[in-house]
């Protein structure tokens, strides 16, 4: 299954490449247009959707976003935009005007831009490769394409400008590759400019597209990984934080390991963690949501990390968390059969769980 998983992704690379290589060697695409049609789909509109539907939380503790969630609108629409002038480029069958020209090959080098900076941003060279590279190797074919066409229809036809605007678009798409693709470069400027003032009605911040790359964590371009300097991922919870009180409060017990760490326990945490731990063997599907929506409990508390750390409102969450406490407990005392062996098992080692596991068999 995964082997087929893996031919099925990397065929968009296998066939970019081929028919890449082909046009430059042979001066034609040499891979069959319905073959193309197929793996144009899957690596325009199937890879992104599955790339883009992996990471959707922004968080330095375990996988996070690729783009900042607040700012994923003006990448969304880009892509949109860049994927329709690809679609329009490769299925038209007669050159449109100068000014819709000069728009489609904007877009189309703005989406080679943009998928560099993705493969940059994401870090990951095999994940860049089976989903960034066959768009940037289909749409630099296609750009050619573009320009081949756009030549050949004035040199038939001739053309006649009607405004400014449209002489200066047909003037530079008349011109050399070398002149003609620094210029479309160079448009994307307030092409960018142009959606992102639009997108400011739905929300969007002018500098969206740059925040979408650099308000995130443990990415190329992120810029909010001083944000996790002396966090301990996977500890950022209520119990977790109440647990760091006075000690004449929260009445810590012991010390436990989580994630290779060492945390202070209390009762209170080790009751709450040993609830969670009957609920996900018993009622996993419930745990499932319960972990999601606690989760966001913990990614608030580590933005706030230096509220939180402090031994006054760790005190005050401890005592606010009671009722919680006493319910968790009335569970594990209600539903299992052993639950002071459930909450002894909380943050100790693998030994020492098999161990207590062990004397509880014995007893059974």
């Amino acid at each position: 299954m995964f082997l087929f998983f893996l031919i099925l992704i990397g065929l968009p690379l296998l066939i970019s490449l081929i028919d890449f290589i082909g046009f430059f060697l042979k001066g034609k695409r040499i891979v069959a247009i319905p073959i193309i049609r197929v793996i144009e789909i899957e690596a325009f509109l199937v890879l992104p959707y599955l790339y883009a539907s992996l990471d959707t939380t922004n968080d330095c503790c375990g996988d996070s976003a690729a783009f900042s969630p607040a700012h994923q609108t003006t990448i969304l629409v880009i892509v949109i935009l860049c994927t329709i002038a690809y679609f329009y480029s490769s299925y038209r069958t007669k050159i449109s005007t100068p000014i819709i020209e000069l728009l489609v090959n904007t877009f189309l080098i703005l989406g080679i831009v943009l998928n560099v900076f993705i493969a940059i941003q994401t870090n990951e060279m095999f994940f860049a490769s089976l989903g960034n590279l066959p768009i940037i190797l289909f749409a630099i074919l296609v750009v050619v394409k573009n320009q081949k066409a756009f030549i050949a229809q004035t040199q038939e036809r001739g053309f006649t400008a009607n405004n400014k605007l449209e002489n200066f678009s047909w003037k530079t798409l008349n011109q050399q590759p070398l002149i003609k693709y620094p210029v479309l470069f160079i448009l994307c400027l307030p092409v960018l400019v142009i959606i992102s003032s639009i997108l400011l009605l739905t929300g969007q911040k002018p500098d969206s597209i740059i925040r979408a790359f650099t308000d995130t964590y443990k990415h190329g371009f992120s810029q909010w990984d001083y944000k996790c300097n002396n966090v301990q991922c996977g500890g950022h919870y209520l119990c977790s934080v109440a647990a760091g009180g006075h000690s004449k409060i929260v009445k810590p017990q012991r010390l436990g390991i989580r994630n290779g760490h060492l945390i202070i326990c209390n009762r209170q945490l080790l009751v709450s963690n040993a609830f969670e731990d009957l609920i996900e063997e018993k009622v996993p599907f419930l745990h499932k949501c319960i972990r999601k929506q606690y989760n966001k409990v913990g990614n608030f508390i580590h933005r706030y990390y230096r509220i939180f750390n402090n031994k006054l409102v760790s005190d005050i969450i401890y005592i606010s968390m009671k009722p919680l406490e006493w319910f968790f407990l009335l569970t594990l005392y209600t539903f299992d059969r052993k639950p002071e062996n459930r909450i002894a098992k909380q943050y100790i080692s693998r030994a020492e769980k098999q161990e207590i596991e062990r004397h509880q068999n014995l007893f059974l």
